[in-house]
């Protein structure tokens, strides 16, 4: 057990110690993306008078001509959905994903890949470095969301809201693959008189 947490402990201490200066320009530079997409253009225009329903923030590390699942992504093992800090995700209105309720709020976004799905889950400790300080124990929810391959290659990581009839899908490209995970808008009762109850697992 202990061979793990020195790794961790390794690891997190060359990272710090290869820390950018703040006029380096980042290999994998922070993202945000917005539902509705392009908020800050529409409320600057005057057409959005209310906050955004979410945003997402992530780093995007490119492809670089790398293996990426099943390569520097392993199968079945925690990914931060990202680069550098784990990927946020902050819910301004109560929501619903795989029927599991999900109080606004801002939240960090964890993924567990295989070849044929995705887990994704949605965790309460915010502001980490990676996955290194990941606890299950905090997690308030997961959900196996789908994926498919295509012809088209996406070099950068990426990440964004498409509004769809009901609410939104988060989309999620890299390299040849695409996962999808659909978001629904809930009643503000509902969710604060059913909370999802949080589960301890383990990876």
């Amino acid at each position: 057990m202990k061979i793990p947490v020195l790794a961790g402990l390794l690891c997190l201490s060359l990272a710090l110690q290869a820390q950018q200066r703040p006029t380096d320009l980042d290999k994998s530079p922070m993202d945000m993306s917005y539902w509705p997409s392009n908020y800050p253009l529409l409320k600057m225009s005057g057409k959005a008078k209310d906050q955004p329903i979410a945003r997402v923030i992530y780093g995007r590390p490119l492809k670089n001509g790398r293996d990426i699942f099943g390569g520097i992504i392993k199968y079945n093992e925690l990914w931060r959905l990202g680069a550098n800090e784990a990927s946020e995700v902050e819910f301004f209105k109560n929501v619903k994903i795989d029927g599991k309720a999900v109080p606004k709020g801002r939240y960090t976004l964890y993924c567990i890949p295989t070849e044929s799905k995705w887990t994704l889950i949605i965790n309460k400790d915010n502001f980490c470095w990676g996955n290194f300080s990941y606890d299950s124990k905090k997690d308030l929810m997961r959900a196996d969301i789908d994926i498919s391959r295509s012809s088209d290659h996406t070099e950068a990581f990426t990440m964004y809201f498409d509004e769809t009839k009901n609410g939104a899908q988060l989309i999620v490209l890299w390299d040849d693959l695409k996962a999808v995970l659909p978001i629904t808008l809930a009643e503000e009762s509902s969710v604060a008189n059913n909370p999802t109850p949080v589960k301890n697992k383990k990876n």
